[in-house]
């Protein structure tokens, strides 16, 4: 298509920006579990040093996108941007008293909470549970999001992947970049990319891909090794 070439046609002018999860690693029941395949690992090794900026936006802390990604040229921005920001500790505090008895298993991420619930008997019944914690939360000045299979506790701080993404961009001084993503809190991501002098923006389609992604990318890829197949024309 007329944008990638476009990008790919002046990589020194160009960022390489990745979700993690769902889009380097194929999804796994349990977060721990998840992978980048070596072919992925590669391939994007192959990016760093031809395009000006190869990075990743993640739900994950920064440290653990890091070590999943395995390749340490690559900037990473993890928990959604909020680790580049100030979380102030009474944040922390009230997301940790909402999250208190809940049965579903939780991801401590220091600025943010993350409750898992996958692997649930009754992914329907557990979602209402969370959708009464995430009211909780609401209502005690936080933000509570939905992803795949998660619901996400985070402080009121201005932060998500769009504001992580600009951040990269500004800092590298570049205003053309392809950004990938799975899910919803890609959409923030995808926002800003479409603002950009060039901007690709690719949905890895799955079967719980939210339809709002699809509708907003330019590209649309069947999964992670159709992804990967990408990634290696770039």
């Amino acid at each position: 298509m007329e944008l990638l070439d476009r990008l790919r046609s002046d990589p020194g002018q160009a960022a390489i920006v990745l979700d993690v999860d769902g889009v380097l690693a194929p999804i796994a029941a349990r977060p721990e579990d998840s992978a980048v395949p070596e072919e992925t690992r590669a391939a994007v090794r192959n990016l760093v040093g031809r395009y000006a900026l190869v990075a990743a936006v993640s739900g994950r802390t920064t440290a653990d996108a890091t070590r999943l990604i395995g390749v340490p040229e690559v900037a990473d921005a993890g928990t959604h941007g909020l680790e580049l920001e100030t979380v102030p500790p009474e944040w922390v505090r009230a997301m940790h008293d909402v999250a208190r008895g809940v049965r579903w298993r939780i991801e401590d991420k220091g600025v943010a909470l993350a409750i898992h619930y996958r692997d649930a008997d009754d992914e329907y019944a557990a979602l209402a549970e969370l959708e009464v914690v995430a009211a909780r939360a609401r209502a005690a000045g936080l933000h509570a999001r939905f992803g795949r299979k998660v619901l996400e506790l985070l402080p009121p701080v201005e932060a998500n992947k769009g504001t992580a993404l600009r951040r990269l961009l500004e800092r590298a001084r570049l205003a053309r970049a392809l950004y990938a993503g799975d899910d919803t809190t890609d959409l923030d991501a995808f926002a800003v990319v479409a603002g950009l002098e060039v901007g690709v923006r690719v949905a890895v389609d799955s079967p719980e891909a939210p339809p709002a992604l699809r509708a907003n990318a330019d590209i649309l890829v069947s999964g992670t090794t159709a992804f990967l197949d990408l990634l290696r024309q770039l």
